[in-house]
């Protein structure tokens, strides 16, 4: 840094900008190296969003630093003349380059200001909408969230994101660690089929998440969610899904945002069916969760497939286990909540057992009894 400042500063002002051309990209990757090797967090934030994003972005704040860039907002005019006059002849970054600083900084959690992002979007030519939603591609991995199994597809490529941020019209691709992600436009929820529609004819067959609709300073939050919900699409929704909207999973990512939590609610409540048999156990844990969310006994022989006499049956026999908590408002939403957490989290495991070749049996899995499945008696556990 010191050794292009001075050979800046040695030359006539009419020559800085030719100088700072040449020199400071090189200059740029040299610092953003510097940086990652010495501080965890910026290289935390350099695996996120790529290489080039980062030398972009550490290119822009050296322009800034050296006088050659406008400050954006207010503070500009605090910067005494003979360094804002220079501004002017600098060149914006290309184009591509320019995308991925504009999806570098709407993926990042922090709170970046309008003004900032105004620019970034002119200098990419990327209008900001007022609302976007995030589209994630299956692809090496999602998040810290188990894999996609079991379709085995092939890593999507650079140029699928292109053509699907085409066909979806104005789209900004980018990436976030390994995974390829676009943030859309929101169309509004009346226009969620032509969406879908648009992406499952895009996609050919291959599995990808929507984020929610969030203001476009909030982005991060629906790419955060879309990359959570592909990675647990199989165990919240089944196979059988290959675009999952993460508004029709709410409740289920809920349950599963701290699965530490979720663990420690399902000890809590469902410890007193810990005595009883594997068996015994997940007949009265399907049984209470199609109570509790029904509402009525016939309900829950009819969700369950089975003679109403063997839901009351069951039911006595819980109602002995959990005692009052039957009855009370709170305890019951506790209980469904619990119940709820311990099967997503079986399938979770299941897909993670599944990702790593094993075919291992889990134990207390909560599992509906279908038709291929009856083995309950009329009056029996």
């Amino acid at each position: 840094m010191c050794e292009i400042l001075n050979r800046i500063w040695s030359r006539p002002r009419g020559e800085w900008t030719r100088v700072v051309r040449k020199e400071l990209p090189a200059v740029a990757a040299q610092v953003a190296e510097e940086l990652r090797r010495s501080t965890p967090a910026f290289a935390a934030v350099s695996r996120r969003i790529g290489t080039e994003a980062v030398q972009a972005a550490v290119e822009e704040a050296l322009l800034l630093t050296l006088g050659l860039r406008p400050v954006p907002g207010p503070e500009r005019r605090r910067i005494p003349q003979q360094r804002r006059k220079p501004a002017r002849v600098v060149t914006p970054m290309p184009g591509t380059r320019a995308r991925q600083a504009l999806f570098a900084a709407l993926a990042d959690d922090r709170c970046i200001p309008a003004d900032v992002l105004a620019e970034l979007a002119g200098q990419a030519g990327w209008p900001l909408p007022r609302r976007v939603r995030a589209v994630v591609l299956a692809g090496a991995g999602t998040g810290d969230a188990p894999a996609p199994v079991p379709h085995l597809v092939p890593p999507p490529s650079p140029q699928l994101t292109s053509q699907l941020a085409a066909a979806l019209g104005q789209g900004l691709p980018g990436t976030v660690e390994a995974d390829l992600c676009l943030l859309v436009p929101d169309p509004g929820p009346r226009a969620r089929p032509a969406l879908e529609a648009a992406l499952d004819a895009a996609l050919g067959g291959r599995p990808a998440a929507v984020g929610h609709s969030v203001p476009v300073a909030e982005a991060a939050a629906s790419l955060r969610w879309a990359r959570r919900l592909l990675g647990l699409a199989a165990a919240v929704s089944g196979p059988a899904e290959r675009i999952a909207f993460v508004d029709d999973h709410l409740s289920d990512l809920l349950v599963l945002q701290d699965e530490s939590l979720a663990r420690a609610l399902s000890a809590r409540w469902l410890r007193p069916l810990d005595d009883l048999t594997p068996r015994q156990s997940e007949r009265l844990e399907v049984t209470l969760l199609a109570w509790l969310e029904s509402g009525g006994a016939p309900e829950a022989a009819r969700t369950l497939n089975v003679h109403p006499q063997t839901v009351r049956y069951r039911l006595r026999q819980i109602e002995k286990l959990f005692g009052p908590a039957m009855r009370e408002p709170h305890s019951r939403f506790e209980l469904e909540l619990a119940l709820r957490s311990r099967r997503l989290l079986a399938r979770a495991r299941l897909l993670r057992s599944r990702a790593h070749g094993s075919a291992r049996a889990l134990g207390a899995a909560v599992h509906p009894l279908g038709a291929g499945g009856r083995a309950a008696r009329v009056n029996g556990l």
